[in-house]
């Protein structure tokens, strides 16, 4: 007779999804000090320190310190540890110039193209961002203008512009810490969606021109803000 597969038992189970809470509030813990400024950037992750303040152990921190570093917010460094990665005025505004330069046009090659199912997708992908914390809007913000963009069938253009968001995937948490910017965010996607609705090409380049201006600029000061600190 084959062996009978057994259930984990309650311990094992409970362990398990204790564990995977702890990783994430510990790294949600993490992303919001550094997003907040309370660890500066260049500081050093003490990891003794942070596992007794936050009452872990150090096995859950380390695993905080690898998805992070993943996010591009810690720099490990062999045989010295983690640091919070520097900040650079610098990579903000070339990489925004860039998406000035592409988007607009991209998005208005899009529109005539653009399908009711895509642009349902993106309405819905706006509505998942309202409810969505910093570690994970950069993600969906992306994916909201990858879905505007593809109709335009400009793979090229699209893979470009995805490198440049997943640099500026770390900028967006600092911005999107604030209500008021995610409002203002909220408006212009839906904006941009409803231009789609109009098949209004024109309008859609115009609108998006503002928002990439926009968003630069509230990143810009934000960073600026925490470097003066």
């Amino acid at each position: 007779m084959p062996p009978v597969a057994t259930s984990p038992s309650p311990t094992e189970s409970t362990h398990k999804i204790v564990r995977t809470t702890t990783v994430e509030l510990v790294t949600t813990a993490i992303r919001q000090r550094i997003l907040s400024g309370d660890l500066a950037p260049g500081e050093v992750l003490r990891q003794e320190a942070l596992a007794d303040e936050l009452g872990v152990s150090r096995v859950p921190i380390r695993e905080a310190i690898t998805r992070l570093t993943g996010e591009g917010l810690l720099t490990k460094v062999p045989h010295k540890g983690a640091y919070v990665a520097e900040l650079s005025i610098e990579e903000v505004q070339e990489t925004f110039e860039i998406r000035l330069r592409l988007e607009p046009w991209l998005f208005s090659q899009a529109i005539p193209h653009i399908t009711d199912a895509e642009i349902a997708k993106a309405e819905k992908l706006v509505n998942e961002m309202d409810h969505a914390d910093s570690g994970v809007w950069g993600q969906l913000n992306w994916r909201l203008h990858e879905t505007l963009y593809l109709p335009a069938r400009r793979d090229i253009t699209v893979q470009m512009l995805r490198v440049l968001h997943d640099r500026s995937d770390r900028y967006f948490r600092f911005q999107v810490v604030q209500v008021p910017i995610r409002e203002q965010s909220h408006e212009e996607h839906m904006n941009l969606i409803d231009a789609c609705r109009k098949r209004d090409a024109k309008l859609g380049a115009k609108l998006l021109e503002q928002h990439v201006k926009t968003a630069g600029q509230q990143i810009i000061s934000v960073v600026t803000a925490m470097m003066a600190r």
